[in-house]
Protein backbone atom coordinates (compact mmCIF):
# COMPACT_ATOMS: atom_id res chain seq x y z
CA UNK A 1 0.00 0.00 0.00
CA UNK A 2 1.51 2.85 -1.12
CA UNK A 3 0.65 6.55 0.22
CA UNK A 4 0.17 8.98 -2.35
CA UNK A 5 2.62 12.18 -2.52
CA UNK A 6 0.79 14.43 -0.76
CA UNK A 7 -0.01 12.50 2.10
CA UNK A 8 3.44 11.90 2.59
CA UNK A 9 4.95 15.36 2.29
CA UNK A 10 2.30 16.72 4.55
CA UNK A 11 3.34 14.46 7.01
CA UNK A 12 6.99 14.75 6.82
CA UNK A 13 6.34 18.99 7.18
CA UNK A 14 4.22 18.24 10.25
CA UNK A 15 6.95 15.84 11.44
CA UNK A 16 9.64 18.39 10.33
CA UNK A 17 7.86 21.32 12.60
CA UNK A 18 7.32 18.89 15.40
CA UNK A 19 11.16 18.04 15.62
CA UNK A 20 11.81 22.08 15.10
CA UNK A 21 9.43 23.05 17.68
CA UNK A 22 10.84 20.86 19.68
CA UNK A 23 14.55 22.14 19.13
CA UNK A 24 13.48 25.85 20.05
CA UNK A 25 12.03 24.38 23.38
CA UNK A 26 15.24 22.20 23.89
CA UNK A 27 17.25 25.99 23.55
CA UNK A 28 14.91 27.35 26.31
CA UNK A 29 14.99 24.72 28.60
CA UNK A 30 18.64 24.71 28.62
CA UNK A 31 18.89 28.57 29.34
CA UNK A 32 16.60 28.52 32.12
CA UNK A 33 18.76 25.39 33.36
CA UNK A 34 21.43 27.52 33.16
CA UNK A 35 20.11 30.44 35.05
CA UNK A 36 18.40 28.53 38.19
CA UNK A 37 22.06 27.26 38.45
CA UNK A 38 23.56 30.65 38.42
CA UNK A 39 21.25 31.30 40.87
CA UNK A 40 21.61 28.37 42.98
CA UNK A 41 25.75 29.06 42.60
CA UNK A 42 25.51 32.77 44.08
CA UNK A 43 22.92 31.67 46.69
CA UNK A 44 25.70 29.07 47.92
CA UNK A 45 28.24 31.63 47.76
CA UNK A 46 26.23 33.91 50.21
CA UNK A 47 25.45 31.41 52.26
CA UNK A 48 29.05 30.30 52.72
CA UNK A 49 29.92 33.81 53.19
CA UNK A 50 27.47 34.15 55.47
CA UNK A 51 28.21 30.99 57.53
CA UNK A 52 31.14 32.60 58.27
CA UNK A 53 30.23 35.16 60.22
CA UNK A 54 30.06 35.15 63.85
CA UNK A 55 26.08 34.18 65.23
CA UNK A 56 25.77 37.81 67.10
CA UNK A 57 26.88 39.59 63.91
CA UNK A 58 23.73 42.15 62.61
CA UNK A 59 23.01 40.71 58.76
CA UNK A 60 21.06 43.62 56.88
CA UNK A 61 18.73 42.23 53.64
CA UNK A 62 18.22 44.31 50.94
CA UNK A 63 14.55 45.35 49.86
CA UNK A 64 14.01 47.09 47.15
CA UNK A 65 15.82 50.51 47.70
CA UNK A 66 16.29 49.62 51.29
CA UNK A 67 18.02 47.54 53.80
CA UNK A 68 16.06 45.65 56.59
CA UNK A 69 17.18 43.93 59.59
CA UNK A 70 16.98 40.04 59.59
CA UNK A 71 18.46 37.64 62.06
CA UNK A 72 21.37 35.37 61.04
CA UNK A 73 18.37 32.29 61.23
CA UNK A 74 16.34 33.74 59.77
CA UNK A 75 18.45 34.44 56.46
CA UNK A 76 20.40 30.94 56.70
CA UNK A 77 16.98 29.54 56.30
CA UNK A 78 15.83 31.65 53.69
CA UNK A 79 19.10 30.58 51.76
CA UNK A 80 18.49 26.67 52.15
CA UNK A 81 14.91 26.92 51.02
CA UNK A 82 15.92 29.02 47.93
CA UNK A 83 18.80 26.91 47.00
CA UNK A 84 16.28 23.61 47.32
CA UNK A 85 13.42 24.92 45.67
CA UNK A 86 15.71 25.88 42.37
CA UNK A 87 18.02 22.24 42.67
CA UNK A 88 13.97 20.91 42.57
CA UNK A 89 13.41 23.73 39.19
CA UNK A 90 16.68 22.31 37.98
CA UNK A 91 15.97 18.50 38.00
CA UNK A 92 12.12 19.31 36.69
CA UNK A 93 13.90 20.96 34.05
CA UNK A 94 15.71 18.17 33.26
CA UNK A 95 13.38 15.85 33.15
CA UNK A 96 11.96 17.93 30.44
CA UNK A 97 15.02 18.72 28.53
CA UNK A 98 15.00 14.58 28.12
CA UNK A 99 11.90 14.66 26.85
CA UNK A 100 12.34 17.16 24.41
CA UNK A 101 15.86 15.43 23.15
CA UNK A 102 13.96 12.34 22.49
CA UNK A 103 10.95 14.11 20.87
CA UNK A 104 13.36 15.77 18.58
CA UNK A 105 15.27 12.39 17.99
CA UNK A 106 12.64 10.04 17.19
CA UNK A 107 11.09 13.03 14.60
CA UNK A 108 14.88 12.63 13.44
CA UNK A 109 14.64 9.33 12.87
CA UNK A 110 11.06 9.32 11.30
CA UNK A 111 11.79 11.72 8.90
CA UNK A 112 14.80 9.55 8.00
CA UNK A 113 12.73 6.92 8.05
CA UNK A 114 9.87 8.10 5.55
CA UNK A 115 12.78 9.44 2.82
CA UNK A 116 14.87 5.97 3.01
CA UNK A 117 12.05 4.02 2.08
CA UNK A 118 10.93 2.50 5.14
CA UNK A 119 7.49 3.94 6.34
CA UNK A 120 6.97 5.68 10.06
Amino acid sequence: MSIPNEALQKLVQEIESQAVQAQQQINVVKSQIAVKQREIRMLQLTSSEVSTLPKDTTVYEGVGKMFVFSPMAEVDKRLTTETSELNSDVENLGKKLLYLETTHRNSREHIDQIFSGGRA
